[in-house]
């Protein structure tokens, strides 16, 4: 039976940045991606921003992994000519009761060890974005955007040159211990039409997104539930783009469910709205019973006084893996864990927000785990 050193199941961001810093090192490094394309599920759908750490608990991982990755995302994009701009961000208080909000989350920045940050008066938010409503505003200028699919497909490029072997339309459909071991069993190509390959892998890298709990309950192991929580976007093109200059947040929601419907102007000039953040049972369900424009035009109106439903347009959607349930308050950190029953196998899961910043720190992190894994 063949062996391989690695198997990587997940083709989003966190599994091609752990491809590329294995390859640095391994040459038998397989990654299995499920869909037709790497990063088609939460990748590429959502804001692609690139996260300064501002949000997150002191010592968390996503904060201590999101203010790492920061450097290394903006490093990694200029390095491989991957379109990405450092625009600063605003997260703005509507009035007075919310400015006591902007200082503590000011101070959680700092705490989390991100730099430059500041408090604007209303004079300078509409210097800078003069369309815009607010009494403060908290400044971030380590706050940037980027083409997530561009960096993405760089990773696994790069793994690839290196030896790595990427595959798409892989369905890992069981995972067995044995020996020194963890054996693979994988359907690959189109359904109807799929080949079963099995191998033993030495050690399996579980960062299968929304599946990831999933695929550590194939080896036993139900320590985690992912509920799907769906994002959705509306976009603003053509002269009402101009409204927006930049990346503009209202303050998070105060459940924690997400950073709130914020506005995001894009390398291609038109404006995101959102995401807004609705449970859904299934973890495929991108469209049916989406929000209506409406909706949208009501919350951006809080920020952005001119903006008319007439001006927006449906966007896409994209799909978190939670690991909060419905009615359940906080936070939950990332969970970058060994197996404790199969110490082969190391899982990746709850990779929403800041996961596209966070991933090539993540990935070092993952490095070290297989390496002691293979030593």
């Amino acid at each position: 039976m063949d062996h391989v050193q690695v198997l990587i199941i997940g083709g989003g961001i966190v599994g091609c940045a752990a491809a590329y810093v294995l390859s640095e090192r391994w040459e038998d490094v397989f990654l299995a991606e499920l869909s037709p394309k790497l990063g088609m599920a939460t990748t590429s759908r959502n804001s692609g921003v690139i996260h300064s750490g501002l949000y997150y608990t002191k010592n968390s991982l996503k904060a201590k992994h999101c203010l790492a990755g920061n450097r290394l995302t903006y490093e990694f994009c200029a390095a491989n000519h991957i379109p990405h701009k450092r625009t600063g961000k605003l997260v703005v208080a509507k009035d007075a009761h919310e400015t006591e909000q902007l200082i503590a989350l000011k101070a959680r920045g700092e705490a989390n060890g991100v730099e430059g940050i500041r408090i604007i008066d209303a004079a300078a938010i509409h210097s800078r974005e003069p369309h815009i409503a607010g009494v403060a505003a908290l400044e971030i200028p380590s706050t940037g955007i980027c083409s997530a699919e561009e960096m993405v497909r760089a990773y696994a490029r790069i793994a690839a040159d290196r030896g790595a072997n990427i595959l798409t339309r892989a369905r890992v459909t069981a995972l067995e211990p044995v020996r020194d071991a963890i054996r693979v069993t994988l359907e690959i190509g189109e359904p109807g039409e799929t080949q079963k390959e099995i191998f033993e892998a030495n050690c399996v890298v579980n960062s299968a997104g929304l599946y990831a709990d999933e695929v550590a309950a194939m080896l036993g192991n139900h320590s985690w539930k992912i509920y799907p929580v769906r994002g959705e976007y509306c976009e603003i093109r053509g002269p009402r783009a101009s409204l927006v200059n930049g990346l503009v947040y209202p303050l998070p929601h105060p459940d924690v469910l997400s950073l709130g419907v914020h506005f995001t102007r894009t390398l291609w000039g038109t404006v995101l709205l959102g995401p807004s953040a609705t449970y859904v049972e299934e973890k495929d369900n991108y469209e049916r019973g989406r929000l209506p424009i409406a909706e949208f035009a009501r919350s951006a109106k809080e920020l952005l006084p001119e903006i008319e439903e007439c001006d927006l347009q449906l966007g896409y959607s994209g799909l978190r893996p939670k690991l909060v349930p419905p009615g359940a308050k906080g936070q939950a950190d990332f969970v970058i864990a060994r197996d404790e029953k199969i110490p082969r196998a190391i899982h990746l899961v709850g990779f929403e927000s800041p996961g596209l910043t966070a991933a090539p720190s993540i990935a070092k992190r993952v490095a070290e785990m297989v390496a002691e894994t293979l030593s």
